[in-house]
Formats: C-alpha cells, sequence, structure tokens
C-alpha cells in the first residue's frame, strides 16, 4: 500500500511539473517580419499639421515613423526612387501619374478635403466669372495643377476663353502673396495658407469658393480629395498589420491637430513657413479628416476622371483598381 502511495505522489508531482513548464514558461518566439519603424515623406506647408503629432510624439502606436519632408515633385520622385521609402503623404494628381509609370503606390486613404480660393483685391467686384473677364488672374505653378484646371474649366463654361479672355499667369504662391499685398495683383486663385495670406490685414477677400465649385461640376459634397497617405505595394504586401497601425496613427495625429490647433500651429512653424496667426486663420478654411480608401475610392475616381476629362495631359492615366486598397 505505501508502495502504491509512493508511486501515486510521484505521478503527481511529475503532471504538476508538466503543467507548470507548459503554463509558466514563456512561449518560444517564432518567425517574425514585424518592423515597427516606418519611413514617411510628407510635404512641407499646411498638410504638416496632420502629421505633425505623430512626428513630435504627441500621439503613438504600434508603429514608429521616422517622418521627412519634401519641398517639391523632383525631390519626392528622387525619394520614392530610392526604395527606402514605405509610406507617402502625396497629392492625388501627382500619385495618380507615379502609379501610371511605377503601379507601386497604393492609396490608404484621403486626408485633405478643402484648400482652394479665389481671392480678390478688397475693391475687386466679383459677381461671377464674367467678372474676370480682361482681367489677370495669379496661381501657383504650374499648367495643370487642380486649381488652375478648374479654373480653367469655370471659365470655359461660361463661354471665356482661358489666357484669351482672361489672363492667367504663374508664380510662387509666396510671390503671389507679395504682390497682393503690394496692391499689384487684383485676383489670385490660391490654395491655403496663402489665400489667408493675401487678404491678410484687410488687403482683400475670399471671393469663391472653389469646392462649392466642384460640388457644382461634379455633382457630389462641398470637397474636393486633395492629398491623402499612400504605401508602397510590397510594404502593404509584406506588412499589412503595420500599415493598418500606420492608418490608424494617421488618423489619430489628425484628429489631435484639429483638437490642439495652438500646439500643432507652434509645433509645425519651422516646417510650413507661414505665420502662426496666418496659419491658425487658415485652418478655419481647411478640412483634414482621414476617410479610408474604401470610403473614398468614389469620389476620388470621379475627381481624377474628371481632371483628365479637363485636362489631359495633367494625367498621364487614370489609375485603374489597384490604386486602391482593399
Amino acid at each position: 500500500m505505501k508502495k502504491w502511495l509512493a508511486v501515486g505522489l510521484v505521478l503527481i508531482v511529475a503532471a504538476a511539473g508538466i503543467w507548470y513548464w507548459k503554463t509558466g514558461q514563456s512561449p518560444t518566439p517564432g518567425p517574425s517580419n514585424v518592423n515597427r519603424e516606418v519611413s514617411l515623406i510628407n510635404p512641407s506647408g499646411p498638410v504638416v499639421i496632420p502629421v505633425i503629432a505623430l512626428d513630435k510624439g504627441q500621439v503613438s502606436g504600434e508603429v514608429t515613423p521616422r517622418v521627412r519632408y519634401w519641398k517639391n515633385n523632383d525631390e519626392v520622385v528622387a525619394m520614392l526612387a530610392k526604395g527606402d521609402v514605405d509610406f507617402a503623404v502625396l497629392p492625388l494628381t501627382q500619385a495618380a501619374n507615379i502609379y501610371a509609370n511605377q503601379k507601386d503606390m497604393v492609396l490608404l486613404g484621403v486626408h485633405e478635403w478643402k484648400v482652394f480660393y479665389l481671392v480678390g483685391a478688397s475693391n475687386a467686384t466679383f459677381d461671377g466669372w464674367q467678372s474676370l473677364k480682361g482681367k489677370s488672374v495669379y496661381t501657383p505653378p504650374s499648367r495643370g495643377q487642380t486649381v488652375d484646371v478648374l479654373m480653367r474649366a469655370a471659365l470655359s463654361q461660361e463661354g471665356l476663353k482661358p489666357d484669351e479672355d482672361v489672363k492667367i499667369l504663374y508664380a510662387a504662391p509666396t510671390e503671389i502673396v507679395a504682390l497682393f499685398q503690394s496692391g499689384k495683383i487684383e485676383y489670385a486663385a490660391l490654395p491655403e495658407p496663402y489665400a489667408t495670406a493675401a487678404i491678410a490685414s484687410d488687403k482683400g477677400k475670399i471671393v469663391l469658393d472653389f469646392q462649392k465649385f466642384w460640388s457644382q461640376l461634379a455633382g457630389g459634397a462641398e470637397r474636393i480629395p486633395v492629398a491623402g497617405l499612400f504605401v508602397k505595394k510590397a510594404y502593404l504586401d509584406a506588412h499589412p498589420n503595420e500599415t493598418k497601425a500606420m492608418e490608424k496613427l494617421l488618423t489619430d495625429s489628425t484628429n489631435w491637430g484639429n483638437q490642439n490647433v495652438d500646439q500643432a500651429v507652434d509645433l509645425s512653424k519651422d516646417l510650413i513657413g507661414i505665420s502662426p496667426d496666418i496659419m491658425k486663420s487658415a485652418l478655419q478654411r481647411i478640412d483634414f479628416h482621414y476617410v479610408p480608401s474604401r470610403e473614398a475610392k468614389p469620389e476620388v475616381e470621379v475627381f481624377l476622371n474628371k481632371m483628365k476629362e479637363l485636362y489631359s495631359p495633367g494625367i498621364t492615366t487614370v489609375p485603374d483598381a489597384g490604386f486602391y486598397a482593399p
């Protein structure tokens, strides 16, 4: 009897040891392709506001973005060509042209929706597009950028010939602001925050909201899908979870910027190069909010198709379904 009792105790101890070993030890790590640090490139200018919180550590998530900023088309193309970019914030028209050549950029979501305005001098009398007949309108270079195409479409609809009935002149936005402030320009078609900078100190006024014109033209909401978050297709295929984490982080960062305007402007002032007071005022006419690709796709498709129709050279090819993240 004692022998069997001893055997039983040994078995119980052994079973307890096995249970402890299975439940108490840490699991052996398996293979993983997780990469928690990611590379993000973003334009300088107002689109800094949605990313400044994630860049400066005001929000955090399951990935840690290393943010670099680009200033012009040549710079962003060079950055993408180097191959060390995972994510990029790009204007939709620019991204469509990059996709036509490489087909390696996928739209995750749109987060800039409202930014273009026509400004007029304080003494300008604007009551419709016919008011511009015989006038000159300045806009940032070059032909084919969004506000230029929309303006040309509007003039043509009114029976006016762009470049003949209405002269369209191109200059850097900062130069346009300086000329407008000095009274040498009567009309300018500008993105924010340059529209607000032009009319500061009662030097002028907003005479037309291009988002409202777009709504009449396209038959949709009073907003334009201007820019969004893109991911390299190879990265998306290899790191779907990290891609979702990056989307959430940009959403959180965009919301933080909307809710903490003063702090966001202060953190980004050196990157934007605009007076904080001007930037804060401009944000009242800019709409930043993140809409995932699957929801934004119908509006983006209408926008790109319409841009192609209005100015064919501006978009090489309207992207196919592969342009949009599932």
